[in-house]
């Protein structure tokens, strides 16, 4: 793990992403149109082709749904339950209400809050197995009244769904669960098949070609985000333990090879402390070879002049998790402007809202910080403006709209005015 100052600290823009992303996309467009033109067909074929398994049907049956209850553990389901239980009441403050407003005699003015149709929700499959995931992007669409939600994940090498992801979903009430993964998940969706429904919203984290396919196919159809490799950045100063943060570092490199974990500190002493921490843990890890390429080509401990300066990076950085292993850290919150979610003080680690806290753990990646939020409950929901003139109301300020309509030169919409004044 490198060790810098912040002069010679770069965000690594990663100059091969551009040809990475183009032949991506290459692929990913003749993916999407192949699923547009042929359906079902292509989707069992890409399932032999990217899963090595041969479907004989994409919908997770009832008697596959009953089995995986038998193989789950008891401890499983205790803190499944649980963590569902904390992410609804968290998200449960969310929802939004219609509402209206009186302006004045003869004027009602308003919006009405309404839940999109039908949602898919992507869950990553392949290297590893995600019931948070189904957790985090399910209870948000049913608190905002969804009526048709279905699930899309890659099927394992018996052509089964994991089984922990299916009874979390079946705990979430739902059970519309389709054998797909990749690109051609993404492209079912948002065009339909002959089994599967073409839905309004695709949500969901995946690999850079489910990112992409989303990219693609929005417009077509909404998109939560385009989420890249997870991301933490650690500010730490005296009070924080090394080899916490060194673990809270490693929480995020487990993930992939591309994940960045950063850390920020003004004490050169700490920093080399959790350098040290950082290679000692990475021994340990079960996952340690992506755990390792992770730190070696995206780990960084910035060695900056004071805390002021800290923050101006955060802030200049975005990161996805920010966590502030500092002294008073609530008291600094207003320090912090882009971050997908902030995690205080020593004993509030990423793992705990990945998983449990509340919060949702989907969240804006690669600086998208600035300008995007976490998936909420507000992201199945659509509003529509609500405007009720009386007679004697829109008479009233009739020469207001005539004039601005014939300023533009739209002298139909002026007309649309005009021809109620002379009734």
């Amino acid at each position: 793990m490198k060790i810098k100052t912040i002069s010679e600290f770069q965000l690594d823009k990663k100059t091969h992403e551009v040809e990475r992303n183009e032949q991506i996309d290459k692929i990913v467009l003749e993916i999407i149109q192949n699923v547009r033109a042929n359906g079902d067909q292509v989707l069992f074929d890409y399932a032999k082709k990217f899963d090595h398994v041969e479907l004989k049907n994409l919908v997770v049956t009832d008697d596959e749904l009953a089995e995986a209850e038998t193989i789950v553990s008891k401890e499983f389901i205790e803190a499944i339950e649980t963590a569902k239980e904390n992410i609804k009441t968290f998200h449960e403050a969310q929802v939004e209400k219609s509402w209206f407003l009186n302006k004045k005699d003869g004027v009602l003015l308003g919006q009405q809050v309404t839940p999109m149709d039908r949602v898919g929700v992507y869950i990553p499959g392949g290297k590893a197995a995600y019931p948070s995931t189904v957790l985090m992007n399910l209870i948000p669409a049913h608190l905002a009244g969804v009526p048709s939600i279905y699930i899309a994940t890659p099927p394992q090498a018996d052509g089964k769904i994991n089984p922990h992801v299916l009874v979390t979903a079946k705990r979430v009430g739902i059970t519309q669960i389709f054998k797909m993964g990749g690109a051609q998940a993404v492209a079912a969706f948002a065009y339909g098949s002959e089994s599967v429904p073409k839905v309004d919203k695709i949500v969901g984290p995946g690999n850079d070609f489910v990112a992409r396919a989303k990219k693609w196919v929005y417009g077509d159809v909404a998109i939560d985000m385009i989420a890249g490799p997870s991301e933490i950045c650690v500010i730490a100063d005296e009070s924080a333990r090394a080899d916490y943060v060194a673990a809270d570092l490693l929480s995020q490199a487990e993930h992939d090879e591309a994940a960045t974990s950063i850390c920020i500190t003004a004490n050169i002493r700490l920093a080399e402390q959790i350098k040290e921490e950082v290679e000692k843990q990475l021994t340990e890890l079960d996952r340690r070879e992506i755990a390792q390429a992770s730190i070696d080509n995206n780990g960084q401990i910035i060695v900056v002049d004071n805390m002021k300066e800290a923050f101006t990076l955060v802030n200049d950085i975005a990161p996805e998790h920010l966590q502030l292993m500092i002294e008073n850290a609530t008291d600094h919150l207003p320090d912090v402007k882009h971050a997908g979610a902030i995690f205080l003080g020593n004993y509030s680690p990423e793992p705990l809202g990945d998983y449990l806290a509340g919060p949702n753990h989907t969240l804006p990646t690669s600086g998208t910080a600035k300008f995007a939020s976490p998936l909420g409950v507000y992201d199945f929901m659509k509003k529509s403006s609500i405007i009720r003139y009386s007679e004697a109301a829109l008479l009233k300020e009739a020469d207001y709209i005539e004039t601005l309509a014939n300023l533009e030169g739209l002298h139909a919409h002026a007309k649309s005015i005009s021809i109620r004044r002379k009734k």
